[in-house]
């Protein structure tokens, strides 16, 4: 190559160079910025599910005696819940705590002290969606009584509703960027990182002590009175978004 060519080669390649360094200058290209904003969405839906507790307790001085009567009581209760068990949620039974612990007293002076008794307690759960039945359970089960009941959400409740308070996070959020962008003098948003959190704001009601109920002195066919009340699901959108001029 001769000492003219490649001088016209090296100018070339430079004028390239300057070209593509002033495409790159961050003068050039829009103006952005970034701004954090968060909403939500939330509705309020009835609870659909209840737990009923049922419970007893005996005490004896003979633990295989403790151990049979918490069992007979037991037994009865489950045969109850059995009749009205349910697929699908809608009516779920089963056992739960079952405790023997022996009572201890001081016998004599400069003795340790000897079991004197024993105690027990034994516990059924009934809940599910069936809150009708559930409720109507109460009045016949007259081994054991109903020591505590709480309401709750279902899973298919709770998702449906979820889907419903998600769009409206996101459409809030999306409302926010557009006012915020138009306040901050910017023409136009884009979303940056973003998260979306769906979940039931308000846990399910606590269990909740019950008057002491059983179907011999209520009756055959009374029922627990219940109210369930609300809960209610959010949903939370949270995220950076660019601003442009």
């Amino acid at each position: 190559m001769s000492r003219k060519a490649l001088v016209l080669a090296i100018t070339a390649l430079s004028a390239s160079l300057g070209a593509l360094s002033a495409q790159a200058a961050p003068g050039d290209g829009p103006h952005r910025d970034v701004i954090t904003l968060s909403a939500t969405g939330s509705a309020e839906v009835s609870r659909d599910t209840i737990q009923l507790v049922f419970s007893t307790t005996k005490e004896g001085s003979d633990a295989g005696q403790v151990q049979a009567q918490l069992k007979q009581a037991l037994d009865a209760a489950l045969t109850e819940a059995r009749k009205i068990a349910k697929p699908g949620g809608q009516v779920e039974v089963q056992t739960g705590n079952f405790s023997l612990y022996p009572r201890y007293a001081q016998q004599a002076k400069n003795a340790g002290p000897q079991i004197t008794g024993w105690q027990g307690s034994a516990e059924l759960m009934v809940e599910g969606k069936d809150i009708t039945a559930i409720s109507q359970l109460s009045g016949r089960i007259a081994s054991m009584s109903i020591a505590r009941v709480g309401y709750g959400l279902s899973r298919e409740a709770r998702e449906k509703l979820e889907s419903e308070v998600t769009a409206q996070a996101i459409e809030r959020f999306k409302l926010k960027a557009a006012d915020y962008a138009r306040q901050f003098g910017y023409k136009n948003w884009q979303l940056g990182e973003v998260s979306v959190n769906a979940d039931q704001a308000v846990p399910p009601m606590p269990m909740m002590a019950a008057p002491r109920f059983k179907a011999a002195m209520a009756g055959a066919d009374e029922s627990l009175p219940v109210e369930a009340g609300k809960a209610t699901v959010s949903a939370t959108v949270s995220g950076s978004v660019l601003l442009s001029k």
